[in-house]
Formats: structure tokens, sequence, C-alpha cells
């Protein structure tokens, strides 16, 4: 299976990342190939509306996303979407690679994904704006969902290592199959 892996922290060894790292470990344990982007350290820009792309691509717009990522989405069996929570959501950078999927919504249709997020709060509604996002997104690009690795109270590296977060991750990349539910 190919897995593109999107993160969207802007800390290279923050939370996050030790739930792409683990999840990562976990699929190419099992021989999926994995590429991972970390929008935060590309040179990414929003989409301008301005419909060039007609939705079936290229974008006008020659940064790495266009460059590098979004012909690996296109490929891709899998999207693994990983960010830290930033206001009940996901991170701009995320935000800003998933707008851009519109470059080529029907192509990127149809596949499997995953939601791994890191959140430093703790109350109980913590998840439940970034749950009802991907759920809608899930649903608009008729995405099916693997599973998600919701982490709360992480945040830092140090808090989510004392959890079973980052084995969670690692047992959902495991757990990962090319067959798809009908």
């Amino acid at each position: 299976m190919n897995i593109v892996v999107l993160t969207g922290s802007p800390h290279r060894n923050g939370t996050t990342s030790v739930l792409a790292e683990q999840f990562i470990k976990g699929a190419e344990s099992k021989g999926h190939s994995v590429f991972r982007f970390d929008a935060a350290f590309h040179t990414i820009h929003p989409c301008q509306g301005c419909d060039a792309c007609g939705m079936n691509g290229p974008c006008v717009q020659k940064d790495d996303i266009e460059n590098d990522l979004i012909m690996r989405l296109v490929d891709a069996d899998l999207i693994a979407l990983i960010t830290p929570v930033y206001y009940w959501h996901v991170s701009a950078q995320l935000k800003t690679c998933i707008d851009r999927f519109y470059a080529r919504t029907g192509r990127i249709s149809g596949k499997q994904s995953v939601l791994l997020a890191a959140a430093g709060s703790d109350v109980p509604w913590a998840m439940d704006c970034l749950n009802k996002y991907y759920s809608t997104l899930s649903g608009y690009m008729r995405w099916q969902s693997r599973g998600t690795v919701l982490a709360t109270n992480c945040k830092t590296r140090n808090d989510i290592l004392k959890t079973t977060y980052p084995q969670a991750a690692y047992d959902l990349g495991q757990s990962l199959s090319k067959t798809l539910d009908r």
C-alpha cells in the first residue's frame, strides 16, 4: 500500500512527530511504502480560489504542494493526517495542504484515511471540532476512515511519551490493509 503522511506541526520533535514516527514504523513493519510530507518545513501557499485547475490540475502555484505532494496524494492508497490541535482544529499548515486538495479533488477521492492528533488540553470536548471536521472531510472526499488516535493532555513530547498514544499510533499503522470495506 502507498501511504502519504501529511503532518502539520511547526515543531520538528513535538507530540505529533511521535505519533507520525510510530504510525510510520507500524505501517512499514507490514511492508507498506510511506512518503512523509511535513507541511511546516516546505514552501507552501494557500489556495487562491482562482479555479484555473478546474479541480483537475494543475495548480497555478508551483510550490512544494504542486511539485512534491499532490501527485503522491493521487497515487496514494491511504492519506494520514497528523496534526496538533490549535484552537480546536487542524494546524494552519495542514489546512493549507487540505485546501489545495481542490486542484485534484476527484483524483484524491475514494481513498482510505486516518487521523492522528495531539492536544495540550484535557477538557472533555478537546477533540469535538476536529472529529467533526475529519468526518465532514472524509464524507466529502469519500474516504474510508481506518481509525484515529486522538491524544489529549499532551503538551510536550515528554508528556506523550508517558502515555499509550505512541503504541496506539504504531498499532494503527500496523493494522492497515489495502482492502477497503464496501
